[in-house]
């Protein structure tokens, strides 16, 4: 009896116009209501109505999600600007509606679909399950798509779409993020994630097109339709194929008495890594048996970020010790960063930032390039780039050396998009990073590539060992010749928007109206760039050289002592992040003195711009 009592609720629930005293809300229930197919996402609305819960409602039916930095990302559950199996169908027949409309041959060239290894139970909503609804949109139009049979790295979305020609591709991923997200990256033709305008004008397509087609909720397609090809073998292959062209001491690699221990952090990497470690002609290295398993709670780390240091890499130091591997290796859940910790003489461990790394990344394939390169190569066609928030390491070194360095806007996808056009017009991009320890070593794929970094890492180190010397004295030999940089990166969490936004507008209009302000603290500020606005103090018509970008905050400081630091928000987490780094010329070698300096900085910064405990920010709990 009770049982039909719920039924007829739930009948009559679906039959009712809402009467919560606000129509958009009313409208926005009875479609979720009507669309969803998902029992526990559609009984998570139920229960909200049923319990009055008319704010929690509007937050969640009453707002769509938007592209950041890395796609569409939001936390699993039920409502528009969460991704679930409803919103995933919405946003890929979006997708389809603009690429029908971009490329004559799509339904000849065909989509491709990856995904990591994230789910939650609550929402019986999972990567494989959302790529599952992604292809089904596209086969029920009769698109071909190259649906991955198991989890792949997320790089392997980009360069898939690149080798099969397809016209676009999307992974289900929320990479580092914490377990109860997910998310929808996109790629486009080039195999870079996609840019303006075509973000903005998927979402349009999104919005024209939110009620689901017939045959959109048909995931048996995936089993039946003849248009659905698995590319797992033939893309795995040829990538590990690619990787041969950033292997140049394979001999010493495979005689090399260094062990490596990688962590997958319960992610897609262990079999990719341990097949790039055998093609480098590497023993595979030790696997951290807890981690090594996919496991959608990350139930050995506090959050699922290597980037977070020591503290989540407990298991694979200990086990490194126990092992006597003086490197550990770790990619993080979709396997498209790396991080890196090797063990000191005094028995710490030393867990390089994302910028020495890339010091230490940007030497390296300089150096392979320049001992390999054909008798007719001109440095000056090559380049390396990084996001304008990462250091400033390799522009020293492209000085010094010849080469080319360009900055992009925070977000991987300009560099991807900046390496196409480079390539395009004959150039050659050694090295690309971002200093959330997001590195890309040669160009097979145009996105930050967590296994090819990890491998050529122990070769780095392998080669190193010959001649007795560490990561870390090399990395102060680079810093020896090119000079000091000296970075410190951090976060404040803030989960109310309209107090972010007041922070970046009082810096906008610091002591008068439109002034930005001249010191912060002791320390006098000589340049400007504000990446919201386009302003750029620094500029003879004021104008910033990078593309503004509206939708988020971003300003940078030059000071006159040679630092520089930049406060922007995340574009996937309710963060303000701070960036700053002390340039110091190669006879500047005090770096006790330099590191005082930056700390004093920092603080000024913190104190002054940001104002913690005024504006309620939280710390960063390391």
């Amino acid at each position: 009896m009770a049982e039909n009592a719920e039924g007829d609720l739930n009948s009559n629930l679906l039959h009712t116009r809402y009467h919560t005293g606000d129509p958009q809300l009313d409208t926005a229930i009875g479609q979720w209501l009507r669309w969803d197919k998902n029992p526990k996402t559609k009984e998570q609305i139920e229960n909200l109505l049923r319990n009055g819960m008319n704010k929690e409602l509007r937050d969640r039916l009453c707002c769509r999600m938007t592209f950041g930095t890395a796609g569409l990302r939001s936390a699993m559950g039920a409502g528009f600007c969460y991704i679930n199996d409803l919103t995933v169908i919405q946003s890929t027949q979006g997708m389809y509606k603009y690429l029908e409309r971009s490329f004559s041959d799509f339904k000849q060239r065909g989509f491709v679909v990856g995904y990591d290894t994230r789910g939650q139970v609550t929402s019986s909503c999972s990567s494989q399950r959302l790529a599952k609804l992604t292809a089904a949109v596209l086969l029920a139009k009769d698109v071909p798509v190259y649906l991955f049979s198991r989890y792949v790295p997320t790089p392997f979305v980009p360069y898939a779409v690149q080798e099969l020609k397809a016209v676009a591709g999307v992974m289900i991923t929320a990479s580092h993020n914490r377990k109860e997200d997910n998310g929808y990256k996109v790629y486009w033709e080039t195999g870079a994630q996609i840019t303006s305008p075509h973000d903005k004008e998927i979402l349009k397509c999104i919005e024209e097109c939110v009620e689901p087609w017939n045959g959109s909720w048909n995931d048996n397609l995936v089993d039946t339709s003849p248009l659905k090809k698995d590319p797992l073998q033939d893309i795995c292959k040829r990538y590990m194929e690619d990787l041969k062209k950033i292997c140049f001491y394979r001999e010493i690699n495979s005689k090399t008495t260094l062990k490596f221990v990688h962590t997958s952090f319960h992610g897609v990497g262990h079999d990719y890594v341990q097949l790039a470690f055998q093609v480098f002609g590497f023993k595979p290295p030790i696997p951290v048996p807890e981690q090594k398993d996919p496991d959608p709670d990350f139930s050995t780390v506090k959050c699922p970020n290597p980037e977070e240091g020591e503290s989540v890499l407990e298991l694979s130091l200990r086990l490194a010790e126990k092992e006597n591997a003086r490197i550990v290796v770790a990619t993080d859940p979709d396997a498209d960063r790396l991080a890196v910790a090797e063990l000191q003489e005094n028995g710490h461990w030393k867990v390089f930032t994302g910028n020495e790394l890339a010091a230490l990344f940007g030497w390296w394939m300089f150096d392979c390039w320049e001992k390999n390169k054909s008798r007719n190569a001109d440095v000056k066609n090559v380049y390396m780039l990084a996001t304008t928030v990462s250091s400033k390491i390799l522009k020293a070194i492209a000085l010094k050396e010849g080469f080319h360095f360009e900055e992009t806007l925070p977000g991987f996808k300009w560099i991807g998009s900046r390496i196409k056009d480079l390539l395009e017009n004959g150039k050659e991009v050694l090295f690309a990073f971002e200093e959330s320890i997001g590195f890309l070593c040669g160009t097979s794929v145009l996105d930050k590539d967590g296994v090819s970094a990890a491998v050529v890492t122990a070769e780095m180190a392998s080669y190193l060992e010959t001649m007795n010397i560490t990561l870390r004295q090399q990395l102060i030999k680079v810093y020896e010749k090119y000079g000091y940089h000296i970075s410190k990166t951090s976060y404040f969490l803030c989960y109310d928007p309209p107090t972010i936004k007041s922070i970046f507008e009082r810096l906008r209009n610091f002591d008068s109206p439109r002034e930005y302000p001249k010191f912060c603290g002791e320390f006098a500020i000589l340049h400007v760039r504000d990446i919201t606005t386009g302003y750029d103090s620094s500029q003879p018509n004021k104008k910033s050289v990078l593309p503004v970008s509206k939708n988020s905050q971003m300003i940078t400081f030059t000071f006159q002592n040679g630092c520089v630091a930049t406060l922007r928000t995340s574009g996937t987490e309710p963060k303000i992040k701070y960036y700053a780094e002390m340039c110091a010329s190669p006879d500047q070698s005090n770096t006790a003195l330099l590191e005082e300096e930056l700390k004093k900085l920092i603080e000024a910064l913190i104190e002054n711009f940001l104002e913690p405990s005024r504006n309620g920010l939280i710390w960063r709990s390391v």
